[in-house]
C-alpha cells in the first residue's frame, strides 16, 4: 500500500504471532503508517485504513532490525522466543530473542537520536517476572524474584527499556501480562493456552481435568482487550513511560469456574451433554505455580491510561468455541486436542 507523509509510523515486532496479529488487526483500522514485522508474513485486513507494509525479517539480525524500525514513532515489541518459558531453560537462542532484541533496539535508537520526541517502545512483559505470586492481588509495586530463566530474561529486557527511558533514548513502557486467551475475529492465529485446550477437549467429548480442587484463581484477559491496552500506550505515553504496569481484569476467576464455563458453552453450541469437570492427581513434574492463585489489581494502569478490560469470561469462551467450530466446518477436520 502507498505511504502517506505526516502519519505516524507504527511498527509491530512479532506481528504474525497470537497477540501481534490481533494488535495489527486493530491498528490497521487507524490512520497511521503500519509496519508489520515478523519471521513469516503477517495477514492484515483487506480494507485497512492504515497504510500497511508487511515485512519479513529476522529480528536477531541487527541490520534487519534497524531497517524494520527505521523512522518508527512507535514500536510494539511483542517478539519472543517461540519455545516459550520451557525452552528458555535449555536453548541459548532464547536470550538472543528475549533480551538481545531489546538491547539492540535501544542501541539503534541511541544512534538515531534527533531533535524530535523520542520514539515510544511498548514491551510485552509478564506478571510471572515477580516470581512466586503473593497471597494478595499484585499491583506492580512488589519486588521481583523471578523463578525461571524465561522470567529472568523478560525482567532483563524490561530493565534495559527502563534504563534507556531514563537516558532519554526512548519512551519505554512495559506491560506485564497475565494469561492472555481467547480467539478473535481479527486473527486466525490459534490460542494454544489452557482455555482453548479445554474447549478442544470438550468438543471432543472428553472430561476437563484439573490438578487441584478448582479453587485456584487466575486473572484471564481477552486478547483483544490486551491489544487495546497497547494502543492506550500509544495514545498517551507521557503518563506511562519509564515504568512497568500490570494489565488485568481484576476479576480473579477460579479455574473451576473457567472449566465449567467451557463445558456449558460447548454444550450450548453443540446441543450435546456437558462434559464432566473433574480433579485428578497431578503429575510429579507439575510446577508449583500451577497450584497457586495469580491475582492482579489493575487499578494503577487503569487510572494512568483510561484502559479497562471490557470482555467477560463467558463471552470470550463463546467466541472461542464458535471460532473452533467454524474452523472445523471450513477445513472438514474436528478441532484437535492439544496438550
Amino acid at each position: 500500500m502507498s505511504v502517506t507523509e505526516g502519519k505516524p509510523v507504527v511498527c509491530v515486532l512479532g506481528a504474525s504471532g497470537y497477540l501481534g496479529s490481533v494488535l495489527t488487526g486493530l491498528l490497521a483500522g487507524m490512520p497511521i503508517r503500519l509496519r508489520a514485522v515478523a519471521r513469516r508474513p503477517s495477514p492484515v485486513p483487506e480494507q485497512a485504513v492504515a497504510d500497511v507494509e508487511v515485512r519479513i525479517a529476522d529480528l536477531t539480525d541487527a541490520g534487519s532490525l534497524a531497517d524494520a524500525v527505521a523512522d518508527a514513532d512507535v514500536v510494539f515489541h511483542l517478539a519472543k522466543h517461540s519455545g516459550g518459558w520451557r525452552d528458555a531453560e535449555r536453548d541459548p537462542a532464547s536470550e538472543r530473542i528475549n533480551v538481545g532484541v531489546m538491547r539492540e533496539l535501544v542501541e539503534i535508537f541511541r544512534r538515531r537520536r534527533h531533535s524530535g520526541p523520542p520514539p515510544v517502545v511498548a514491551f510485552a512483559a509478564t506478571t510471572s517476572q515477580i516470581g512466586l505470586p503473593p497471597n494478595q492481588p499484585m499491583d506492580g509495586s512488589e519486588p521481583d524474584h523471578p523463578e525461571t530463566e524465561y522470567d529472568r530474561q523478560k525482567l532483563a529486557a524490561e530493565q534495559i527499556l527502563k534504563d534507556a527511558t531514563d537516558e532519554g533514548v526512548l519512551r519505554g513502557v512495559s506491560l506485564r501480562l497475565p494469561t492472555v486467551y481467547g480467539q478473535s475475529s481479527l486473527s486466525r492465529v490459534p490460542d494454544v493456552g489452557v482455555v482453548s485446550t479445554m474447549v478442544r477437549r470438550a468438543l471432543a467429548g472428553e472430561p476437563l481435568t484439573m490438578w487441584h480442587d478448582g479453587t485456584v484463581k487466575r486473572d484471564l484477559v481477552y486478547v483483544e482487550d490486551v491489544a487495546e491496552a497497547f494502543i492506550a500506550v500509544m495514545r498517551q505515553p507521557g503518563a506511562l513511560a519509564g515504568r512497568h504496569w500490570l494489565v488485568a481484569t481484576g476479576r480473579h476467576d477460579t479455574l473451576g469456574t473457567v472449566f465449567r464455563t467451557v463445558a456449558e458453552s460447548v454444550a450450548a453450541h453443540t446441543g450435546k451433554p456437558e462434559v464432566a469437570v473433574t480433579s485428578v492427581r497431578p503429575p510429579e513434574h507439575a510446577p508449583v505455580i500451577d497450584f497457586l492463585s495469580v491475582t492482579v489489581d489493575p487499578t494503577p494502569f487503569q487510572l494512568a491510561s483510561g484502559w479497562r478490560a471490557r470482555t467477560e469470561l463467558r463471552d470470550v469462551v463463546d467466541r472461542t468455541v464458535a471460532a473452533l467450530l467454524e474452523t472445523a466446518e471450513t477445513t472438514g477436520r474436528e478441532p484437535s486436542v492439544r496438550t
